[in-house]
């Protein structure tokens, strides 16, 4: 009998640290929560950490609301922030286009949060500063004011159904725009939808090289999602695996246009319940971004905007998050230990 409670006792002290750190990491709030009560970046070097779908940014930059050839929308968000490769190459992008191939201007979606990381509503990616949404619907000639950046929605150019471009929508110079930011050499990929990858295979021509860059993904019918390569001075950034030389066009654009993408799924057990990210989930540098002290002379997507922002655009703003800032002061939970291999 002593023996037996002597095993026990053993037995509950050695669990007691891993039963502590399980209950800590499930107290942990939502990483999301965290990062989007952040309105300002840090002030720390430029880094994208991690990968694209789980990491964060140090030192973000913000994407100018207004531009020579580019406006930013959905100001309320305040996801115009990226590291500064990513600010450089739409900048870029927006020039080369307006001058080059007959496209007045960019309209600018979500980039990043100002330290990246998860998003309290919307993308999985976009967390290290190097994805953009790049709208395909032409900029207006005129500067929209900050009600409509809110409420204007992109022009679909496919049906979703047949994946084919609307004919009244699409132009050549979409074509042109999408290769011109595919042929920049710092673009890891760029995500369309099936009907676009299909009408570029169609339109290309010889040279075909910068196709393989461009990818058929669902939800891509207004826009195109640019994503970069992991820039040098972020060690820690964690780089997708390549698309390599392939152009696409063949058996894996056919595949969007079988009968496989619609049959249903066969019956299965219930999908556990997600868990939401947390901080322990995220590399470790990134507890450090959020603690990091906000770089100075930084304002949020709003306070950028010259002109008169209405009530209900800042009301907007502020119920995105309702009760983020109270956590950001939270102690941090310790990380737990990584089982073993």
């Amino acid at each position: 009998m002593v023996a037996a409670m002597l095993r026990f006792i053993r037995l509950v002290v050695l669990l007691a640290p891993a039963l502590l750190l399980g209950a800590g990491a499930q107290a942990e709030p939502a990483a999301k929560q965290l990062f989007g009560a952040k309105q300002l970046p840090s002030a720390q070097r430029a880094q994208a950490i991690g990968f694209y779908s789980k990491g964060c940014l140090a030192g973000g930059e913000a994407m100018p609301v207004d531009g020579p050839h580019w406006q930013a929308m959905r100001l309320s968000r305040n996801r115009n922030w990226g590291h500064p490769q990513l600010v450089a190459f739409v900048t870029w992008l927006a020039r080369e286009a307006a001058e080059k191939d007959g496209w007045p201007g960019l309209l600018v979606g979500d980039l990043s949060q100002p330290r990246g990381g998860p998003m309290l509503s919307g993308h999985a990616s976009h967390q290290i500063g190097l994805d953009a949404d790049i709208w395909l619907t032409p900029m207006p000639s005129r500067r929209l004011s900050a009600r409509e950046r809110e409420e204007m929605s992109a022009v679909p150019v496919v049906k979703p159904g047949p994946h084919e471009v609307y004919e009244n929508v699409w132009t050549r110079a979409h074509g042109r725009l999408i290769r011109r930011a595919a042929m920049h050499p710092s673009v890891q990929r760029i995500l369309v939808a099936p009907g676009i990858k299909k009408r570029l295979c169609e339109e290309a021509g010889g040279d075909r090289s910068w196709l393989a860059k461009v990818r058929p993904y669902w939800g891509h019918n207004y826009h195109m999602h640019v994503r970069l390569f992991c820039p040098d001075g972020s060690p820690g950034c964690k780089a997708q695996r390549a698309t390599g030389s392939d152009d696409g066009c063949g058996g894996a654009l056919a595949w969007w246009y079988s009968d496989e993408p619609y049959r249903p799924a066969k019956p299965s057990k219930p999908a556990p319940k997600k868990r939401e990210m947390t901080l322990a989930a995220l590399p470790s540098a990134c507890r450090g971004v959020l603690a990091a002290e906000t770089r100075a002379g930084t304002q949020t997507a709003l306070a950028a905007f010259e002109g008169h922002v209405p009530p209900s655009v800042l009301a907007k703003a502020r119920d995105m998050r309702p009760a983020a800032a109270a956590l950001v002061g939270l102690p941090y939970m310790p990380r737990p230990r990584p089982a073993r291999p």
